[in-house]
């Protein structure tokens, strides 16, 4: 008998396994359709004996401080600030757009002051942003975005911004200073030996039972538990009932070659070239010294594993209608598929976090004083 069947091996799963595990002392069962541990941020040493991340690059970054000393109990850190260039118009500029961009690309020698002008005077003006392609057009106007965003966005949703939530765009800010940094969080690092040593670690515990290879649906009638906890994409949870929610899928294709360095920086993206969004050459995130290096090309494409919920209004009337029907049930639903967003990866353990705390307060009413934490 387990207290409680939790269905994915990712960062939602794997961080209430192991808060549930060793804070409660709950018996645990967690299972994985994949042969890994860790969802799509699973890393492993190719033939070559480079460590590469077998689902496209994961960079992990975030502002909160309880999320970075909780995974810290399981992993030495690489302080690792991720940079990207985007090839535009023959050059290779930095991305999210800033002084060093404009200046590059136009043959300038602006300041901060004088980029900001800049891009004022060919800003839109939009009263109300609604759309990615608002937010863009907003910021920087019409050339810029189509020299940057327009192709890309094209490519990696199958969509015009203009169809899409702004949210999406509104996740690459435009800087009027050099700072050419993809992100700006207070934590920038990566586990010092990979994703997968971490959750190995986290997951280290008598308590936790671990079974790959396994689809839920399998094993379903034939365990015994209390409760479950439910990671996968909700909509498969009600077997469809609605329909299916949208995602973007991702193919990738690795290349090894024989020279140490191929591009000079972590990535390069093609917003307007070429079929793939961008190239990562995976030494530059991992810190690995080796005489060979690894790239990984991305791909999108509207079938296959569910990597990106959609972000737009008729999706969220659509996911709106499932969330209904996870409070009927006596499961917990957490991470970027059974949520239908778009989260990072420090906000799924976040979520995780609080679902912890969250069934803590249920399943242990006691005074505030007594209560355990985190």
């Amino acid at each position: 008998m387990f207290d409680y069947l939790i269905v994915g091996a990712g960062f939602a799963g794997s961080v209430l396994a192991e808060r549930l595990a060793s804070i409660e002392g709950k018996k645990i069962l967690l299972i994985d359709k994949r042969n890994h541990i860790g969802g799509n941020a699973y890393d492993c040493y190719n033939n070559e004996g480079i460590l590469i991340h077998k689902y496209g690059p994961h960079i992990f970054h975030t502002n909160s401080k309880e999320v970075f000393q909780y995974l810290s109990k399981f992993t030495e850190w690489r302080n690792y600030q991720h940079k990207v260039l985007a090839c535009v118009d023959g050059l290779q500029v930095p991305i999210p757009i800033n002084l060093n961009t404009i200046n590059s690309l136009y043959g300038l020698n602006l300041s901060s002051a004088e980029v900001e002008g800049f891009l004022a005077a060919r800003a839109e003006e939009i009263t109300q942003v609604k759309t990615s392609e608002d937010v863009v057009l907003k910021a920087v106007g019409r050339e810029l975005y189509e020299k940057f965003f327009k192709g890309y966005t094209k490519k990696q949703w199958d969509l015009d911004p203009a169809e899409l939530d702004a949210s999406v765009t509104a996740r690459v800010p435009t800087r009027i200073n050099k700072d050419d940094r993809y992100f700006t969080d207070t934590y920038q690092a990566m586990p010092l030996h990979g994703f997968t040593k971490m959750f190995e670690k986290m997951l280290d515990h008598p308590n936790i039972k671990i079974l790959l290879n396994t689809d839920y649906h399998e094993i379903i009638n034939e365990i015994q538990y209390a409760k479950m906890i439910f990671t996968g994409p909700v909509d498969e949870y009600f077997d469809y009932c609605y329909g299916k929610l949208p995602y973007r899928s991702l193919q990738f294709k690795f290349e090894t070659l024989d020279q140490e360095q191929f591009q000079q920086t972590g990535t390069i993206n093609y917003p307007n070239d070429y079929a793939f969004t961008r190239i990562t050459e995976f030494k530059y995130l991992t810190g690995q010294k080796h005489t060979k290096t690894s790239l990984v090309y991305e791909f999108p494409k509207a079938e296959g594993d569910p990597y990106y919920p959609i972000p737009r209004p008729e999706n969220a009337e659509l996911y709106k209608k499932y969330q209904e029907l996870t409070h009927q049930t006596n499961a917990y639903f957490v991470g970027r598929l059974a949520t239908y967003k778009y989260y990072n990866m420090d906000q799924v353990v976040a979520q995780a976090l609080s679902t912890f705390k969250k069934i803590q307060a249920e399943t242990n009413p006691i005074s505030d004083e007594n209560k355990i934490t985190v």
